[in-house]
């Protein structure tokens, strides 16, 4: 599949799937988010802050309070609490402006990386951290960041914590099983590896030796069509599928001039992985 009918794809799941945020994962302040800070009736108490490493905000009168892991409503109570050693009954407003300590970290070869006009996703990220901007579930993100062409879909995982989650990333993005989508939490690591293991090489006597994508039903054939075909020094009928299976390696001769010439039984399927060397020679 290319890399614009993947994009096609995803984008269709992301707005099949329901995809509406449900406001789960952003009830705790984390570091790196901005908060306004206001007293009800003492506009000089009014300030936007920044969560500093460690988890403090800086508040007038108060001092450094510890705002990471708490909620709205909890840093709320807290501070009224304090500024009541200041001012009777005092009401406080705390309201994040910017968050930025939810993050995810996508990895792999297979990811590309979010678009410019992405909403809700950092810009220009591809592997690396990626910062939410509002609840994303894992087929939005990955509508947003877009596959590489050779993506490992069938290898691909989450990891939340030290537990890989049973995520089937093929079915959710090739068969939109929706049974696979999940809400996405801080910290959560997606790894969609390329199958650059899993191609076909061709080498030896045909025009444009190389790596070609392996696909279902491919065969000897095939991979040496894909790569121009065979030089005037090709010994077509002297083709060897190397192939690994375990830890033994088997060499497997193809009589592909045969197959051309119709005895399409001496055609060898073609495994992932497998190597086409295609030797030289006169007959």
């Amino acid at each position: 599949m290319k890399r614009k009918s993947y994009l096609v794809l995803l984008l269709a799941l992301a707005a099949f799937l329901g995809l509406a945020a449900t406001g789960e994962c952003y009830n705790a302040i984390g570091e790196e988010d901005t908060l306004q800070i206001s007293v009800w009736d003492h506009p000089e108490l009014t300030v936007t802050v920044p969560v500093r490493p460690g988890g403090l905000v800086s508040v007038p009168f108060v001092g450094d309070v510890k705002a990471a892991g708490l909620s709205t409503q909890e840093l709320k109570a807290l501070l009224e609490k304090e500024f009541s050693a200041f001012i009777k009954t005092p009401t406080v407003s705390v309201v994040v402006t910017a968050v930025n300590s939810f993050k995810v970290y996508v990895l792999g070869a297979g990811i590309l990386g979010a678009k410019p006009e992405a909403s809700g996703v950092q810009s220009g990220t591809s592997s690396g951290a990626v910062t939410l901007k509002r609840d994303t579930t894992l087929i939005q993100l990955l509508s947003l960041l877009g596959f590489n062409k050779d993506a490992d879909l069938k290898n691909a995982y989450l990891m939340r914590g030290e537990k890989k989650l049973g995520i089937d990333f093929y079915k959710l993005v090739i068969k939109g099983d929706a049974s696979q989508n999940i809400q996405l939490e801080p910290n959560d690591v997606i790894f969609v590896p390329d199958n650059f293991e899993q191609r076909i090489r061709v080498i030896g006597a045909v025009k444009t030796p190389g790596i070609i994508p392996f696909s279902e039903g491919m065969t000897a054939l095939d991979a040496v069509l894909s790569t121009g075909g065979f030089t005037d020094y090709a010994s077509q009928n002297n083709v060897v599928v190397v192939r690994k299976e375990g830890d033994a390696v088997k060499n497997i001769r193809v009589k592909v001039k045969d197959v051309i010439n119709g005895d399409i039984g001496k055609n060898l399927p073609l495994k992932p992985g497998d190597i086409v060397k295609v030797n030289s020679g006169i007959f």
